[in-house]
């Protein structure tokens, strides 16, 4: 690949926002580009992008400045971690949710040190933090990268990014107020995609509170879903004090295990039958599980052991397993890989068991409106019969786009134009190459545009949690530190 990243006379432009959004982070006028600025653009501000600023900016010696994106006014915390329910816990426990994978300790220190540890009653690292708090740990780690005394420096610009322009020179970024911003490398980490509904009175989005989506506290709820994001919406209901009747709905109704405490075991990269296909995985999996339990032990150890090969098992798997694996075992390994903190497994069996909430292994047929309601047409699974279900409110929670060319997003709505993006063969994800470059409709990587985080899928497959998301970024933070031009020193003209 050429990496020939050279400055010239383009470079060297300054670019100035047309107009300043309202609440927006920026200085009214600040000039977006300086001369012999070596600087990163990442549209995005949500765990993923923050986690690969950090990174870049980690060593404050080294002379950079990052510049991102993001329409929220908060930024770090995305949809996950901006929610201040306290019923949000963490989904992976303390002690594995550090920022950096080379100091795993980071987030439990600052637990402690923040006094949350005492309050939260987290007795050591197994425990399960509130998201919010994590979401107040991002923060912190952006603050002092901020600081105009540091080489290296971070920017943060409030504001839609609707289109990235690519040139051999630089990558310019256009905002929704017009705003233009120029850098050496533009990073897409727009995260999750969400799938689009036929009827938008009907459904509500995840992130969405109850008292935003216009659900009454007596109103029935359809989940369309039945794994993580279905459970917080569960909690979110019921902190809104929610007392209608809720049922979640997903092809095998599956549940997510829920996290216990096992003893650690190892699996050595010799031991992974990489290139096998799906079924092979599957009984090796089987087999390692049952030694395991034959040996006193727990399965989750074996799932928590392949954690650290699962990228590379992926991508030796033939397309052919890949789709079969998508069809029929994903939604198993979710459920084990995917797991809930002991306390909210707790309160989802009450639920069920009190029958406030019911889950259905079936698949919705249509949907029909009848005035302020929605007449659900569903078939249970094994059956041929179609049931009816009266909704007020459809709440999607099933995650992944099935094709990326769906989205609403106008930046890559934008790159699709251009030509600049591909889908993956399978739908789920777009094309990037293993370092992490955007893939054009061609087949040719791009020298100066990466992806990270869930937009790349398609690659990587784990890539929709912190443990995975932080060791990308430190990847690809080093890539790009490595191709940046040298920062030329500013020469002074005799006038």
């Amino acid at each position: 690949m050429n990496t020939d990243l050279r400055s010239d006379a383009r470079l060297d432009q300054t670019f100035i926002p047309r107009s300043a959004s309202a609440g927006s982070c920026r200085a009214p006028g600040l000039a977006m580009r300086r001369d012999a600025d070596r600087r990163v653009i990442i549209i995005g501000g949500g765990a993923s992008g923050v986690l690969l600023a950090c990174h870049l900016l980690r060593d404050p010696t080294v002379a950079l400045t990052v510049t991102l994106i993001e329409k929220r006014s908060s930024v770090g915390q995305g949809v996950a971690y901006s929610t201040a329910n306290p019923d949000h816990v963490l989904n992976v426990r303390a002690g594995n949710m550090s920022a950096f994978a080379d100091d795993p300790d980071h987030f439990w220190r600052w637990l402690i040190d923040q006094r949350e540890s005492e309050r939260q009653r987290c007795a050591d690292p197994f425990c399960f933090a509130p998201r919010r708090l994590y979401g107040r740990y991002i923060a912190g780690l952006i603050a002092p990268l901020r600081n105009p005394e540091r080489a290296g420096r971070l920017e943060i610009v409030q504001g839609e990014c609707v289109d990235v322009r690519v040139s051999p020179s630089d990558v310019i970024a256009t905002l929704a107020d017009g705003s233009e911003l120029a850098g050496d490398i533009g990073v897409l980490a727009t995260g999750h995609e969400t799938p689009a509904s036929d009827c938008a009175s009907c459904f509500a989005q995840p992130w969405t509170s109850p008292v935003e989506a216009g659900i009454a506290k007596d109103a029935p709820v359809l989940i369309l879903g039945t794994g993580l994001t279905m459970v917080d919406y569960v909690l979110a209901l019921q902190h809104a004090g929610h007392q209608g009747p809720i049922t979640a709905m997903s092809r095998r109704g599956l549940l997510p295990h829920v996290h216990r405490r096992t003893a650690p075991v190892r699996i050595e990269a010799a031991e992974v039958p990489f290139g096998a296909d799906a079924a092979t995985l599957l009984r090796w999996l089987r087999q390692r599980a049952s030694l395991i339990k034959a040996d006193g032990g727990d399965w989750r150890s074996v799932i928590d052991a392949v954690r650290p090969h699962t990228q590379k098992l992926w991508q030796a798997l033939p397309l052919a397993s890949r789709r079969r694996f998508l069809q029929h075992a994903r939604a198993w390994w979710d459920v084990h890989r995917h797991r809930m903190a002991p306390e909210i497994e707790l309160r989802l069996r009450d639920l069920i068991a009190r029958q406030r909430l019911t889950i259905v292994a079936g698949k919705v047929c249509f949907l029909e409106t009848s005035g302020p309601r929605t007449l659900v047409h569903y078939r249970r699974r094994g059956e041929h019969a179609i049931d009816t279900l009266e909704v007020a409110k459809i709440v999607e929670c099933r995650g992944i786009v099935t094709n990326p060319l769906d989205t609403g997003n106008p930046v890559l709505l934008s790159l699709f134009r251009q030509g600049r993006l591909r889908a993956d063969p399978l739908r789920i994800g777009i094309d990037v190459t293993d370092d992490g470059a955007i893939v054009d409709q061609s087949g040719v990587p791009a020298e100066r545009l990466f992806a990270i985080g869930p937009l790349t899928r398609a690659a990587f497959w784990e890539i929709v949690a912190v443990p995975d998301i932080r060791v990308q970024c430190a990847e690809l933070a080093s890539r790009i530190l490595r191709r940046l031009p040298a920062r030329e020193p500013r020469v002074s003209v005799p006038s």
